[in-house]
């Protein structure tokens, strides 16, 4: 990491933060239906990860996956047109807030399926494998999916098959309201570790230590040594969904949550930038959602009579069987 790379880590977090905080308003007042599950306070990870990655790799992600996608380079304005659910999102609005994809950028989908990411993501790391191609494939989850089968199946199947797979446990301490020493027992590396996994852990509030151990163990994907783990200890500002924020429920220490909000990877890093390169950035970057939010409220709905569009592979006919 050089300073010279700073300014690009500080926008993508700031990208990141600016959409989240206006999609949190916009669930709120209604406009974005069923809400949205808020990734602020988590930028360093998914900033600090994608920094490593082209547009040839690949990613999976978790139903709190805005950063993700944004970091891996998507369009704010279709992703807010897709949570809108208008035709100018990734997915036509079929996707919305937690299925979020975008194929020419290698974002193979949030997903609302806690742990579910990590199979999509051997079975990628497989096939690019199977191809003969270089690409690596990035899984981001949070400590609540430690716990689900089909992730240590995962991991399993990757290290058997010394798949080129990074998995990303980003560690917020809570998996929904559960508390982390009341529902994961032993530690998320130690699991990993349990499969062979070459793991470390990183202070994920600090976008370089970020980017500097996830180049270290993305280093060794790429170079055929199979797959890796890496643990970030992050924290979101915010409860589980918008729906907390809007009936006001907080289920944490209050001084917990002020705690960690004294290490806000944001101004952190905009510390060693100076301030007026933080304005100029800032004032860019709020220029670009204000464009998207425009660009969103102004999409296109789908009609109505096309609801059954898109659910199968190839082909938009109904198929035998389907009761309209």
């Amino acid at each position: 990491m050089t300073s010279e790379n700073r300014p690009a880590l500080y926008r993508s977090m700031k990208l990141i933060r600016e959409f989240e905080e206006r999609c949190l308003a916009m669930a709120i007042a209604g406009e974005i239906d069923g809400g949205i599950h808020p990734y602020i306070g988590q930028e360093a990870v998914a900033v600090g990860i994608c920094a490593n990655l082209s547009e040839r790799d690949f990613i999976t992600s978790t139903h709190r996956g805005h950063g993700h996608v944004l970091a891996k380079g998507a369009d704010p304005r279709r992703l807010l047109a897709e949570l809108l659910g208008t035709l100018e999102g990734f997915n036509k609005g079929r996707g919305g807030s937690m299925h979020a994809a975008d194929m020419k950028l290698g974002i193979l989908g949030a997903n609302g399926i806690v742990g579910a990411g990590g199979a999509i993501a051997s079975g990628a790391a497989w096939a690019a494998k199977a191809r003969g191609d270089s690409e690596v494939v990035v899984s981001f989850f949070g400590d609540g999916a430690m716990s689900q089968g089909v992730l240590l199946e995962a991991f399993n199947l990757a290290a058997i098959w010394s798949l080129p797979v990074l998995f990303v446990c980003e560690n917020n301490r809570y998996a929904t309201s559960l508390k982390l020493e009341s529902g994961l027992a032993g530690g998320a590396a130690r699991r990993a570790e349990g499969f062979g996994l070459v793991s470390r852990g990183v202070d994920g509030m600090d976008v370089e230590a970020v980017e500097s151990a996830a180049a270290e163990l993305l280093e060794g994907v790429r170079a055929g040594r199979g797959p890796a783990f890496l643990e970030c200890e992050t924290y979101r500002f915010f409860g589980h969904h918008s729906v907390l924020e809007l009936l006001g429920v907080e289920f944490r220490d209050p001084d917990e949550v002020a705690l960690w909000r004294t290490k806000d990877p944001i101004p952190l890093l905009g510390d060693q930038l100076g301030e007026d390169v933080v304005a100029g950035i800032d004032a860019a970057v709020k220029e670009t959602i204000d464009e998207a939010v425009a660009f969103a409220k102004n999409a296109p709905s789908p009609d109505p009579k096309d609801a059954l569009m898109y659910l199968y592979a190839g082909a938009t006919a109904v198929r035998p069987g389907v009761i309209l």
